[in-house]
């Protein structure tokens, strides 16, 4: 059958986790506890798994426990034996922190330098980077703070696309660090400039290499919220029952987004585009030390009956729409990759009404495997929990819940 399921975890010093070893092969799982217990760790450890990289954290080093700090070595480890249609493999993230040394000398620790996090990445054993793990598992995670998606800043929903794309294409993930690399050499060179240390002429390398990976990553974008919207156009419409959602790409390709871009044909067809903009903002681009034109600096816009969502959504709107593009997100990648994605859903059900919780419930014995956080068991149908395996989680520890409900 068409399955991505983590059959067993191993978690050891991993956020509120200190050691866990789970076996967990249900198609539909459910952890029950109060806030601040560690739900959402156990989550992030699945997200982490697939891409090598947290929702919620800002660094690396976050991740591993804080008692693990204690230890002359801080570290973590996240292991999972996978279970796909394509076969068998086992994923293992370790890190490793360590402090920052003066002059290179191991014997000279800086209490006042910042920890730095080793990543170890491996795949059945062998040694792998993170633009190979990602693929292996595919996940798809809804939780409250995804509403900043749609009305937080332009970064946020470029980092949606490019986790959304890069799960089901690599070549994108390896085309967004080229780009970052790019983006950080020609702003570099652009501050010469200014400061008259280099030569304008210099820009034209940095410029054709822009304009290589960032059409890729325009064009890729483009595609992907075309065929998110028209999933979750429908799925808007069901929840809401009245409201129509659309969503327009807007690429940046001079200094202000003043039309909708025209359809793109092929990846070739952006790169004069992208090459005229950076022309007409050489000037611009010099003054200010910083690239203007790119997709670093694109964004994504809601519109609900044709109303900006960012601007006029209440908040019941904006959760909506994002439960919406999260369920579409899902929809795409089994569409592209033809193995379900697991399915996370951390206490979303709370924050809707009975309706809507059913819906999502119904659409969530679509996929092969679903875990579901909760504080409140009642927030879930019946019929639900019965065919569920049901877990309680306290202080950072987990149970199987075997009482009455």
């Amino acid at each position: 059958g068409i399955t991505i399921i983590i059959s067993r975890l191993s978690l050891t010093n991993f956020r509120n986790y200190l050691h866990l070893e789970w076996d967990v092969p249900h198609k539909l799982t459910v952890l029950q506890g109060d806030n601040a217990q560690g739900k959402t760790n156990l989550l992030e450890a699945f997200c982490v798994l697939a891409t090598s990289r947290s929702p919620r954290a800002e660094s690396d080093s976050e991740l591993i426990h804080w008692q693990a700090r204690q230890d002359p070595i801080g570290a973590a480890r996240l292991w999972a034996e996978v279970k796909r249609a394509s076969g068998q493999l086992q994923v293992e993230v370790a890190l490793q922190e360590q402090k920052a040394t003066i002059h290179q000398d191991e014997n000279s620790i800086d209490p006042h330098l910042p920890w730095s996090v080793q990543k170890r990445i491996r795949v059945n054993g062998v040694g792998r980077r993170a633009s190979n793990l990602i693929g292996q598992i595919n996940v798809v995670m809804f939780s409250s703070q995804d509403i900043d998606i749609i009305g937080g800043p332009p970064a946020l929903r470029r980092r949606f696309l490019d986790i959304a794309i890069s799960q089901g294409d690599s070549v994108y993930l390896r085309h967004l660090q080229r780009y970052q690399n790019v983006l950080l050499q020609r702003n570099n060179l652009l501050r010469l400039i200014r400061e008259k240390q280099a030569q304008p002429e210099q820009l034209d390398f940095w410029n054709e290499a822009l304009m290589e990976s960032g059409s890729y990553l325009i064009f890729q974008r483009h595609s992907m919220v075309s065929a998110l919207e028209e999933k979750a156009q429908d799925i808007h419409l069901k929840l809401s029952r009245h409201e129509v959602l659309d969503m327009i790409y807007w690429p940046r390709f001079d200094k202000e987004k003043d039309q909708i871009p025209p359809p793109f044909v092929d990846v070739e067809s952006i790169k004069p585009i992208l090459r005229q903009g950076l022309k007409e903002c050489e000037r611009e681009e010099i003054r200010l030390g910083v690239s203007l034109v790119g997709p670093h600096r694109d964004d994504l816009q809601f519109l609900v009956n044709e109303i900006d969502a960012r601007c006029y959504a209440s908040r019941g709107q904006l959760r909506t729409i994002a439960l919406s593009l999260k369920l579409a997100e899902a929809q795409v990648i089994k569409d592209q990759k033809g193995d379900s994605p697991i399915l996370l859903l951390d206490d979303v059900l709370s924050e809707l009404d009975a309706r809507r919780r059913r819906l999502l419930q119904e659409t969530a014995t679509n996929y092969e495997q679903v875990l579901i956080t909760t504080t409140d068991w009642d927030h879930l149908e019946p019929g639900l929990l019965a065919q569920a395996a049901k877990f309680q989680v306290s202080e950072g520890k987990l149970q199987e819940f075997r009482g009455a409900l």
